[in-house]
């Protein structure tokens, strides 16, 4: 019987391979199987030179591979004596159910390691020109979902009262929903806003505006997921040009 392998829970990033690091890349090479989501760049699959590659997508809205049957997966695998890259979009512990995959690894007695990486709430809005903090607008940032297993939304109004630059994540389905309630919560309609789609990417787009004109928007420009919203003063510094550049493009 072949000794027990071991699991690499991989952040692969915003998108762009290029910020792939470089322990990723190691364990991308150590790896005989690699299980990636939706939104990890095939790119970076170079890395993983001699490893069977197996697509466990999950994405809202869509057909996607049971979570339970991911973990189990990837823990016969290992069991079996295989080195494993389960590889996520961003940072495996942001909102990648890295958590949960880690636990049961964990509770299956299987050898696991956790690498960073950046995640497409900070990665994204760097691209875009914008800082998630600056001393002469807040203190901070809160990365928040959208929305959650159980339907249950974010309490907003804490939120619009942290003074934080908030990021949403797998919001755009909730769009409208959202903006009402962060108008509700307290947040003036004349707060920037930025929307940030394929960040990172050379297919990065984005636009900025305003709390009361967002879904307006997000309609006029197009724009969808995957995607990040920026709520907050920051949003303002959001490099100028790429949505009307994108649209010369297309005409």
């Amino acid at each position: 019987m072949s000794s027990i392998g071991k699991i690499y829970l991989v952040g692969a990033g915003p998108g762009d391979p290029e910020l792939l690091t470089l322990k990723a890349a190691r364990a991308l090479g150590l790896a005989d199987v690699v299980l990636h989501d939706d939104l990890v760049n095939p790119e970076i699959l170079q890395y993983a030179r001699n490893a069977r590659v197996i697509a466990v997508g999950k994405r809202g809205g869509c057909r996607s591979t049971p979570q339970a049957f991911i973990q189990r997966l990837m823990i016969r695998l290992a069991r079996h004596g295989k080195c494993v890259a389960r590889v996520k979009g961003g940072d495996p512990f942001v909102f990648g159910r890295g958590g949960e995959e880690r636990d049961a690894i964990v509770a299956a007695g299987v050898p696991v390691e956790v690498i960073p990486g950046i995640t497409a709430g900070l990665g994204g809005l760097t691209a875009a020109g914008i800082p998630a903090t600056h001393r002469d607008h807040c203190q901070g940032v809160t990365l928040v979902a959208g929305h959650s297993r159980e339907g249950v939304e974010p309490n907003w109004a804490a939120l619009a009262q942290s003074g934080t630059t908030l990021v949403i994540y797998m919001g755009m389905a909730n769009i409208a929903r959202i903006s009402r309630a962060l108008a509700a919560a307290g947040i003036a309609p004349s707060t920037p806003c930025a929307v940030i789609q394929h960040g990172t990417l050379a297919t990065q787009r984005h636009a900025v505006t305003t709390l009361d004109d967002l879904v307006e928007t997000v309609i006029r420009e197009d724009l969808g997921s995957p995607a990040v919203i920026v709520i907050g003063d920051v949003a303002r510094y959001a490099a100028q040009g790429v949505a009307e550049s994108a649209r010369a493009s297309a005409g």
